[in-house]
C-alpha cells in the first residue's frame, strides 16, 4: 500500500481526451475516476448503481427526462440508480466520478464515447 495522497492536479495533467475517465483509486467496490468533458454525452442509465459527479473545475449540466441539475465547481451530484440521464458542459469540465468497479460509461448503449476502464 502507497502512503501518499493523490494529486488530482497532477494526474488530470497526464491526460487530454474528453469522455474517457482514469481510475485513480478504489475503494471496496467503488472507482474513483477523473474526466474532462466538454460537450454533451449520450442518454444513458445505470441500473444497479448511483454515479457521484463531483465537479473540479468548470460547470456542467446533468440531463434527466423531466429537468435539468446545474453542478458548478465544488459541487456533487448522485444521479440514483436506473435514472436516464446525459451530461454536458459548454466549456471545458473537468470532474471526479465514484461508481462501482466495471461500471460502463454509456451504461447499456454502445457509442463512439464508450470507454474501457483505464488506471492513471
Amino acid at each position: 500500500m502507497q502512503r501518499q495522497p493523490i494529486n488530482l492536479t497532477e494526474k488530470l495533467s497526464r491526460f487530454g481526451e474528453h469522455w474517457s475517465p482514469r481510475i485513480i483509486a478504489q475503494m471496496n467496490d467503488y472507482h474513483f475516476k477523473l474526466v474532462k468533458f466538454h460537450g454533451e454525452f449520450v442518454w444513458h442509465d445505470h441500473a444497479d448503481t448511483d454515479e457521484v459527479f463531483l465537479v473540479l473545475e468548470g460547470s456542467m449540466t446533468i440531463h434527466f427526462r423531466d429537468g435539468d441539475v446545474p453542478v458548478r465547481a465544488g459541487e456533487l451530484f448522485v444521479i440514483p440508480k436506473g435514472e436516464t440521464h446525459k451530461t454536458s458542459a459548454a466549456a471545458e469540465c473537468k470532474a471526479m466520478l465514484v461508481e462501482r468497479a466495471g461500471t460502463i460509461n454509456t451504461g447499456d448503449v454502445a457509442s463512439d464515447k464508450t470507454a474501457a476502464d483505464a488506471w492513471i
